[in-house]
């Protein structure tokens, strides 16, 4: 009767069964039942007990054919259909149901012959490759129940699974208990170890980091280098533009005072040519908006952080920079030094200020750029009109 049942079961397993179950194929249920085998031999069972436990063994995971969570009750209702076509003992029938239903994990294995089938079903955890199978069993639940794991995780679920599993049944203890406890002292040895490598390797990713490297020494040196001299020439462009407009301003401001005396005495030669006016308004405009533009651009900014005043425990945020007068003058003494322990006894912040300092320089550096941006294209468009209008009046007055 179980070879019939085998000679049912392989073909149906091996073509049926979903491809994402990596772990519970054909193979799988062909090593349970060699395992049953073994326990039935180390207990002298009768052949009538060896054949119950084989047959339940073959049939225990057929229920995967149907579904997955609470495959056993399936197992339970394709073993029973089919003995009933072969005309098998009732009685026996129901001795096999309680078999496959003892394998699910919410039952309770009564008898030896239960307990059997469920240490050899889980046999696995005391095998010399348990690992690749617990790999498999990974992969499985990753495909077919979307359960993904890192693997130290998956290592340490692994190990706390086989410290709270226990074999039942008398031969099952003799012949895998000792196995498991090797399996389990394996698989604490490699969580241990990979513990230490990646505390080493996070160590030394530190360590790297707050080492004085000559190649991040040269790369900050560059940046404020870079950043200074583009601010110089923010400055310097600024300067240039805050003293060609303080000019024409002077120019036309000290021409327009003169007219306005002549006003005042009755000389009318102002007044003969009213249309001059347009382009000296528009090249006064144009000088006062880019001389405002410049002026802005040129003008200190610090950045600060008000919120320090109002929370100083916050020192050591990494958005504020301890070596920056603007954000520190902020803190009182006592913080201040507190922050600056901290950063100093913190390997990992060592460059912290530093990249935010250059971060808030970058935007003060933006800042100046599109002032002086602007003040550069009015200045532009302003000489254009100006050039344009008085072509104009130049034209009317021909």
């Amino acid at each position: 009767m179980v070879q019939q049942a085998q000679a049912y079961l392989e073909p149906i397993l091996e073509k049926e069964l979903d491809p994402r179950l990596t772990y519970h194929t054909l193979a799988h249920t062909a090593y349970v039942v060699k395992q049953a085998r073994n326990l039935a031999d180390d207990a002298h069972l009768s052949p009538e007990q060896t054949e119950e436990l084989l047959l339940a063994a073959w049939f225990h995971d057929s229920g995967y054919l149907d579904t997955y969570d609470g495959h056993e009750y399936k197992s339970m209702v394709r073993a029973e259909a089919w003995l009933k076509e072969k005309g098998y003992d009732p009685a026996r029938i129901e001795v096999i149901k309680n078999l496959i239903r003892a394998t699910h994990r919410n039952e309770e294995a009564r008898t030896e012959l239960e307990k059997m089938l469920v240490d050899a079903d889980m046999s696995n955890l005391a095998a010399d490759d348990f690992r690749a199978r617990a790999e498999l069993i990974r992969n499985e639940w990753e495909l077919a129940l979307d359960k993904s794991y890192t693997t130290p995780d998956w290592a340490e679920l692994q190990l706390n699974f086989m410290l709270a599993h226990k074999y039942r049944s008398e031969v099952g203890k003799a012949r895998y208990k000792k196995c498991l406890k090797a399996n389990i002292e394996e698989q604490r040895d490699q969580l241990k170890k990979a513990a230490k490598k990646a505390k080493k390797k996070a160590k030394e990713a530190t360590d790297t980091f707050a080492e004085p490297k000559r190649g991040i020494e040269t790369m900050f040196r560059t940046m404020y280098s870079n950043h200074m001299k583009l601010s110089d020439m923010a400055d310097k462009k600024a300067s240039m533009m805050i003293q060609l407009n303080a000019v024409i301003l002077s120019v036309i401001i000290t021409y327009l005072g003169a007219k306005s005396s002549h006003l005042v005495t009755g000389d009318t030669n102002f007044t003969r040519n009213p249309i001059l006016a347009v382009p000296m308004g528009v090249l006064l405009i144009t000088a006062l908006g880019s001389v405002t533009s410049a002026i802005l651009s040129a003008q200190p900014d610090v950045t600060s952080f008000k919120w320090l005043k109002r929370n100083p425990e916050i020192a050591t945020n990494r958005r504020v920079n301890l070596l920056f007068f603007g954000q520190f003058t902020k803190l009182s003494l006592q913080h201040f030094q507190e922050g600056m322990r901290d950063l100093m006894r913190q390997k990992d912040t060592l460059y912290t200020n530093m990249v935010t300092d250059v971060y808030y320089l970058g935007e003060v550096l933006d800042r100046k750029y599109k002032l002086l941006r602007v003040s550069y294209s009015i200045f532009m468009v302003g000489l254009i009109l100006t050039a344009l209008s008085f072509g104009i009046v130049l034209a009317y007055k021909m």
